[in-house]
């Protein structure tokens, strides 16, 4: 896939690895890296792509909602399990998403998940590539 267009860069310098810390080039991203399960106070890889994943479901969801004039509820969510593990030489992972559109009827909800994931950054990267799961809560 190509872009069209570039809308925005995301510059962040990253040092020491799971164990480091990264920054953004603006001074709006500073976090602490601890490996995953270790007992440090920092984050991990899998939890910010569980963020960031989740976090651009519900733009997505936004804006297929906005072009089929749905209304989304005010306390839309997204739950995001993000797994690692070995595969076959090498090491991967995995993505589960639970989506929860209180109030929206079952059906309509669905058609909004389907089209979102269809639109989402995310899920266009990750498609063929990790197994990801979603689902309506």
């Amino acid at each position: 896939m190509t872009l069209e267009k570039v809308l925005y860069t995301a510059r962040v310098h990253t040092t020491g690895g799971r164990d480091g810390e990264s920054r953004s080039d603006d001074g709006r991203l500073s976090v602490r890296h601890t490996s995953p399960g270790s007992a440090g106070d920092g984050t991990n890889p899998e939890q910010l792509f569980a963020a960031g994943y989740s976090a651009c479901f519900i733009g997505a969801l936004k804006a297929v909602a906005a072009r089929t004039k749905v209304s989304l509820p005010a306390d839309v969510a997204v739950d995001a399990e993000v797994d690692l593990g070995p595969t076959p030489g090498a090491y991967g992972i995995a993505a589960r998403l639970t989506v929860h559109l209180p109030g929206v009827p079952t059906e309509q909800a669905q058609a909004l998940v389907n089209a979102a994931h269809l639109v989402c950054p995310y899920s266009n990267a990750t498609r063929g590539n990790i197994s990801v799961e979603i689902k309506l809560a």
